[in-house]
């Protein structure tokens, strides 16, 4: 209180100050039209700015939302794409059978929206950070992708963040891609340098396919949904052993301009990775014998 008292007692000369200028501004303003209509003025343009970048948040927040939303319709409609391409493929069979199937396949897995926090496109091995973790129910092993195509899959997770190995990771990531309505498949491969191309491997000799076609998930493995978009074909080339093809691929997903994705998360994954480790327990068994 004291330090108070002191304080109000040194300065008190800049306080009646301060205190004069206030009560003459108000007196001003309030009974002299013009400098009132001045103040009006004025504080309706700094009200204007103020409700303007307002304005301009809502919007770009709204807009994150609609980001969002996009990426799963895109993925959405590219497995109803796929749908149809099967149906059509498949006009003079049981088209009902095949719908029946795609459908309880669709039911089998979510996805879930998030945002990239952290990316690289140039190191040898590349990693993504996302904004959703095990609370929001990511594991790893899940796939990830966003509204033009595959991403990576996760790695480490934590309650709020998770880790994921980009489509560009020299080291670890080998997803599995087939060429569209063609049933060849091979191994995704990226071996660094330009982030929009990578190879996919171990494509049997007698595959029949052209340029330009897209090569898309496979759905052979637990990580992926079968129809998502890779990239298309390039370029085709001889295997070091001459045994298969190597095909370069324009990858479909721009690595560099990565912000809304989705991670899918696939419900009969654990009862497929039950079964699998029951047939390897199985088998070890059986060799002990």
């Amino acid at each position: 209180m004291r330090n108070l008292l002191d304080f109000l007692y040194k300065y008190h000369h800049w306080l009646v100050f301060v205190l004069l200028e206030v009560v003459s501004v108000v007196l001003l303003f309030k009974y002299n039209s013009y400098q009132n209509s001045v103040w009006f003025t004025s504080a309706n343009a700094v009200a204007g700015k103020v409700y303007e970048m307002e304005s301009k948040l809502t919007s770009y927040m709204a807009m994150a939302e609609l980001n969002e939303q996009l990426t799963l319709r895109n993925i959405y409609q590219e497995r109803q794409l796929d749908q149809l391409r099967r149906l059509y493929a498949e006009a003079t069979k049981d088209t009902t059978a095949a719908e029946r199937e795609e459908l309880a396949f669709l039911s089998n897995y979510q996805l879930i929206p998030a945002k990239v926090v952290e990316n690289s496109i140039h190191k040898a091995e590349n990693l993504i950070t996302i904004d959703k973790g095990r609370k929001d129910g990511v594991e790893p092993d899940m796939g990830v992708a966003c509204g033009n195509g595959v991403v990576g899959v996760v790695y480490l997770v934590s309650d709020h963040y998770s880790v994921v190995i980009s489509a560009l990771n020299a080291a670890s990531s080998r997803i599995s891609c087939s060429i569209r309505n063609r049933g060849y498949f091979g191994y995704l491969h990226w071996y660094g340098g330009d982030p929009s191309v990578a190879y996919v491997e171990d494509v049997p000799r007698h595959a029949k396919f052209n340029l330009g076609e897209w090569m898309v998930t496979s759905g052979f493995s637990s990580i992926f949904p079968s129809g998502v978009q890779v990239g298309k074909i390039e370029q085709v080339y001889n295997s070091s052993d001459g045994l298969s093809y190597k095909l370069k691929v324009r990858l479909s997903t721009d690595f560099g301009n990565l912000r809304d994705v989705v991670v899918i998360s696939d419900k009969s994954i654990a009862e497929r990775a039950a079964l699998m480790q029951a047939a390897r327990d199985s088998i070890s068994f059986k060799q002990r014998q």
